[in-house]
């Protein structure tokens, strides 16, 4: 009979939390961190070449900004999520959120690439503690039972920035798109005011435990493995993103498509995936009662598309559009994978190791990108493509089976 009732009691949780101040604030921070940290992928090329750069220039100096931008990231992933531990989930979303702003209106009055590699190493910064510290957030002031719904609910708000920012584009010049996305961010700050901080994060700092030590992730083994885990279920999404969309003129020359295919068509439908995915992974985990099965099914959408991409002989444009959308709905996990490390961690570690993850697999492009360049001349792209996503998608199923099954689990605790 108590079974029963608690069935009961189960199924009837409001949905009303989801709807709460600060998951509607998280799902627009995340909005404006994917339209900023897009942007300058987008305006890469027409910034460059009006700041009088040739087309080699461009190619070179334009990878110098960008590696100062993911520098930027895997800085702020650790600074941010120290902080957040230490100071609080609110004092990284006011600073983060202040941070880039400020660098993205800055990148609209640039006029060398010294100053625009400077302006993206402060922006990356900034944008390293966005998502972290809000899932984090999320995750700790929803019910264990709604925990699922919160993360698609942030991550497809969150993801259509990446759409807004490709129309924004074709419609203002790139100065402007700067000045829209550091305005976004501090009209964001207005909302932030009266969100209240988290419980669970109000109890830790009333104990003497220590918070937002970045070392101890490392100085337990179990603790560590547990760490690259979470890192290793995610490593194939920005595989998709960073390699295959981004690189997929070359892919299309490769398979044959007579057309020339556009890599900002490619992170455009990719995105537009990943938005639909993110949405459905939260409601098929919750429906599942697992975050291992719903994860373990993206991930095998994901490695038929790639499958389908590389060696599914497409012969359009209009096909290889439509793999890039399936390939995106197959990653649409990124939220639940930092749910996921959320639940693996206690709250004096949560911010920490959750802000650090996201970054940390936002930077394996610094790996995968030079070890793709470095195979092509033996391998040809498709076979450089094809070996990369094989490790990477080992490295993920070897993650995710061997991963803790956190849906449910309580998170009021501390970790020694």
């Amino acid at each position: 009979m108590q079974s029963s009732t608690t069935a009961v009691q189960s199924s009837s949780v409001s949905m009303r939390p989801l709807f709460s101040l600060p998951v509607i604030v998280a799902a627009l921070g995340y909005f404006v961190d994917v339209y900023d940290l897009l942007l300058f992928n987008i305006v890469r090329v027409p910034s460059l070449k009006d700041l009088g750069l040739s087309e080699t220039d461009i190619s070179i100096i334009g990878g110098r900004v960008y590696n100062f931008q993911q520098a930027g990231l895997l800085l702020g992933g650790i600074l941010w999520g120290v902080l957040g531990d230490k100071r609080g989930r609110l004092s990284v979303l006011f600073g983060s959120i202040v941070t880039y702003s400020l660098a993205n209106i800055a990148c609209g009055f640039v006029n060398d690439p010294t100053t625009y590699a400077g302006l993206r190493f402060v922006a990356g910064l900034g944008l390293a503690g966005e998502l972290g510290a809000g899932i984090t957030l999320v995750s700790e002031i929803l019910p264990k039972e709604l925990r699922g719904y919160g993360s698609s609910l942030v991550a497809s708000v969150g993801l259509l920035g990446a759409v807004v920012a490709f129309f924004t584009v074709q419609l203002f010049d790139w100065r402007t798109t700067y000045f829209v996305g550091g305005g976004l961010g501090l009209a964001l700050l207005l909302l932030r005011v009266s969100v209240l901080e988290s419980g669970m994060y109000k109890r830790a700092e009333a104990t003497n435990v220590s918070r937002g030590n970045f070392w101890a992730l490392f100085s337990n083994k179990q603790r560590f493995v547990r760490y690259l885990r979470c890192m290793g279920i995610a490593v194939p999404t920005y595989f998709v993103i960073g390699i295959l969309a981004t690189f997929g003129n070359e892919f299309g020359k490769a398979i044959g498509i007579a057309e020339p295919i556009q890599p900002g068509q490619c992170v455009l439908y990719t995105y537009i995936g990943m938005v639909v995915g993110d949405l459905g992974s939260g409601f098929l985990s919750q429906g599942l009662r697992s975050r291992r099965g719903a994860i373990g099914l993206m991930m095998g959408l994901t490695a038929l598309f790639v499958g389908i991409y590389l060696f599914g002989g497409l012969s359009s444009t209009s096909a290889f559009y439509a793999v890039c959308l399936g390939m995106g709905l197959g990653i649409g996990y990124i939220a639940m994978f930092l749910t996921v490390t959320a639940e693996n961690f206690g709250t004096n570690l949560r911010a920490t190791a959750t802000t650090s993850v996201a970054n940390n697999v936002r930077a394996t492009t610094l790996l995968t990108i030079p070890l793709f360049q470095a195979l092509k001349p033996s391998l040809g792209v498709i076979g450089a493509g094809g070996l990369v996503a094989f490790l990477c998608f080992a490295i993920g199923v070897w993650s995710l089976a061997t991963i803790e099954e956190t849906f449910g689990k309580e998170l009021d605790y501390t970790e020694l």
